[in-house]
């Protein structure tokens, strides 16, 4: 649902009365992961996709539905070969999703407004909806801050507990919400009804709004004109570092977030130190000159970033390996490096080469293998956390 947050912000600001679908869960080789959403006012207009067009037209009608009812539900929808009309994932993966409706002034509208702002703004937050369990919560949100403050209220008559108030749930959930969001990560908890593990048991879908991670481009080099503008493109926050003015500008970097003016290793070693770096950060080297690469490449390798990658030909990289070693870098740390920098795609032009380097940067991040497709038999869509090929639970949307 975050990822429309402009739209929805809009809507609620006209109060409009609309649903949104979102994904809480998927199996097998599904489109898109949890948090996508597709959301429907009355009028019918549709913003968003829950599956890239598989089930679009199903979901949109359950939407509607949904405004019309103002009631919730929750949908599962698998591939289909008995019947080729059916609503059903072609990619043989499976997929439910959650539909709630969104009633200006309701219960839960203040919350999703304040979450919906939140990810606009990129600021860190979460939204912690139920998605399974007691028909009288599902749909009902928390929104929690870093460090666990919640908003909203998790309330209802449950069967067999007259007493209950959710206030139990309400501090469990918040503490699991906070826990993810600290981990930058959107997936789904179970815990019980009467809070910890206790009672009926309660899935929410907790939704992660953090701030844009950083791409850190040092050398002001005609490579790093494209990787600039593709790292904007794939949602970093962009800083361009070298130490000579002439080259490093706004004006030459006009996609760029930040031009900085610096040493390279000097502008880390503060970043680092003020919190600015965290297990997101991509750090691409691309001066391929050793007294800007020796002193960067030895305080970025022990970091705790997600990739540092380092341009220059083989034989360069022999040298910068001898010479990092000889600084002191161990070959657990040096095992870290990306180097040469990018997938081998015969890359020549500096927007080629740009697209290698983004290639084994998702490949980094998601756990793919970079290699092609056509005759693979491995998972198209690799769980986060897991290297590609194994089983498991798809829950990152970060």
């Amino acid at each position: 649902m975050l990822d429309i947050a402009a739209d929805l912000i809009r809507w609620c600001a006209e109060e409009r009365l609309f649903a949104v679908a979102t994904v809480v869960r998927t199996t097998g080789s599904a489109p898109r992961g949890p948090g996508a959403a597709l959301a429907v006012d009355a009028a019918g207009t549709a913003v968003g996709s829950v599956s890239g067009g598989c089930v679009e037209g199903a979901v949109y009608e359950l939407c509607r539905q949904a405004v019309e009812t103002g009631e919730p539900l929750l949908e599962t929808f698998g591939y289909s070969d008995e019947d080729a009309f059916a609503a059903g994932l072609t990619c043989g993966g499976e997929i439910d999703v959650l539909v709630a409706p969104v009633t200006p002034g309701g219960p839960a509208a203040d919350v999703l407004r304040t979450a919906l702002t939140a990810a606009a703004e990129g600021a860190a937050a979460a939204v912690a909806r139920v998605v399974a369990g007691p028909a009288a919560l599902l749909g009902q949100a928390l929104l929690v801050r870093p460090g666990g403050a919640y908003e909203g209220r998790l309330a209802g008559p449950l069967p067999g507990l007259p007493d209950w108030d959710g206030a139990a749930l309400e501090r469990t959930a918040a503490a699991e919400a906070a826990a993810l969001l600290d981990a930058g990560r959107t997936g789904s908890v179970t815990v019980g009804a009467a809070g910890a593990r206790c009672g009926e048991p309660v899935t929410l879908l907790v939704e992660v709004s953090v701030p844009a991670p950083r791409m850190v481009v040092f050398g002001a080099v005609d490579f790093a004109h494209a990787l600039v503008r593709v790292g904007t493109f794939l949602g970093y926050r962009v800083t361009l570092c070298d130490a000579r003015p002439v080259f490093a500008t706004a004006r030459r970097f006009p996609e760029a977030d930040e031009v900085v003016v610096r040493w390279p290793h000097e502008y880390l070693a503060d970043a680092a130190a003020a919190g600015e770096l965290d297990g997101r950060t991509v750090l691409c080297v691309l001066t391929h000159d050793p007294k800007f690469d020796v002193p960067l490449l030895a305080g970025a390798l022990r970091l705790p970033v997600a990739y540092v990658g380092a341009m220059g030909s083989r034989r360069t990289h022999r040298d910068r390996e001898r010479r990092l070693r000889e600084a002191g870098v161990t070959d657990l740390e040096l095992a870290r490096l990306h180097s040469p920098i990018g997938l081998d795609l015969g890359a020549r032009s500096p927007e080629e080469v740009a697209v290698s380097i983004a290639g084994e940067i998702v490949a980094a991040r998601r756990g793919g293998t970079g290699l092609p497709l056509t005759g693979g038999h491995t998972p198209i869509h690799p769980e986060p956390g897991r290297a590609a090929g194994e089983a498991g639970r798809i829950g990152d949307a970060a």
